[in-house]
């Protein structure tokens, strides 16, 4: 690790959300210039005004503008200085069809155009390690745009977590309620190595100074065992003190809603994302969030770091 590197002046892009958060203030507590380039209202529906994202995002300089317009990434967040490095923490809000191709390819496209602008010479994206089986519209626009970045000539990081620990946390609360843990199948089709945004945070911070980690594609996940659905079910359970109560749901179910909905989108156009939700809730049912061996054409937990 190139640990003597000096401050930088880093722009970060996706900066209000959940991991974008963490990589700001990550970057800030290690004494970097960080500039944060946030939408006015940002968080889940608009809910948070500039002055909370200040607050959120605190120690950083945060500058308003919309991602998705050069021009406003040029006047509002470049203002014709120069950076170092350029972060990209973005992401779609739900993964439909349109949003996707909109945020995860043309909109980091932008963040891509605005690095070369501010004379940034290194890139670190944040993509996602489903990457590897581009099934879903978010999954081949974060796929295209990978192929972009290292195609720039830019040095860069492209960083393929596993899950996040958030995003296993729906059924907690059930269950501390009394309800019982539904898988989809027996649970056992899909398993993951969590890992928590502060983990992540400091894994990306350190592309910035580790030369190891750079013009390169790193997947990365949590400490210990991979873990399947039910054995994350089995575990709460224990947790809480219940006795393990699962309900299933079969994975037939999926392709049944999935043929239908699509089939509908034909004659209803708005229901193309609804199909598309319904295909990203299989996806994540039956896929494990590990490195994919292609010759083998399995996951491979133990060559997932």
């Amino acid at each position: 690790m190139d640990s003597a590197a000096g401050p930088l002046r880093v722009l970060v892009f996706g900066a209000t959300g959940y991991i974008g958060r963490c990589v700001t203030r990550e970057l800030v507590a290690r004494g970097h210039g960080v500039v944060a380039f946030a939408r006015e209202r940002s968080g889940i529906g608009g809910r948070s005004t500039p002055e909370q994202s200040r607050v959120q995002l605190g120690g950083a300089e945060v500058r308003f503008g919309d991602v998705s317009d050069p021009g406003s990434i040029r006047a509002e967040g470049l203002r014709g200085e120069h950076f170092d490095a350029v972060v990209c923490c973005l992401a779609s809000r739900n993964g439909g069809v349109q949003d996707s191709w909109k945020i995860d390819y043309q909109a980091s496209l932008h963040t891509l155009e605005a690095a070369r602008a501010a004379g940034a010479d290194h890139f670190v994206l944040l993509s996602a390690i489903c990457v590897q089986k581009p099934d879903l519209a978010f999954q081949q626009a974060k796929l295209q745009f990978e192929q972009a970045l290292m195609n720039s000539g830019l040095r860069y990081s492209i960083v393929r977590p596993t899950a996040f620990f958030k995003s296993l946390a729906a059924q907690v609360e059930p269950v501390k309620k009394g309800f019982p843990y539904v898988l989809v199948g027996d649970g056992e089709g899909a398993s993951c190595k969590p890992i928590s945004e502060t983990d992540l945070a400091a894994f990306i911070a350190d592309c910035l100074i580790d030369s190891d980690r750079q013009n390169r594609i790193l997947p990365i996940g949590g400490p210990g065992e991979a873990l399947s659905a039910r054995a994350q079910g089995e575990l709460l359970f224990e947790l809480s003190g219940r006795k393990p109560w699962f309900v299933r749901v079969p994975v037939a179910l999926f392709d049944g809603v999935i043929a239908l909905l699509a089939c509908l989108a034909g004659v209803f156009p708005q229901l193309l994302d609804a199909a598309e939700f319904a295909r990203i809730g299989r996806y994540y049912a039956c896929e494990s969030m590990l490195v994919y061996d292609a010759e083998r054409q399995c996951y491979d937990a133990a060559a997932t770091p």
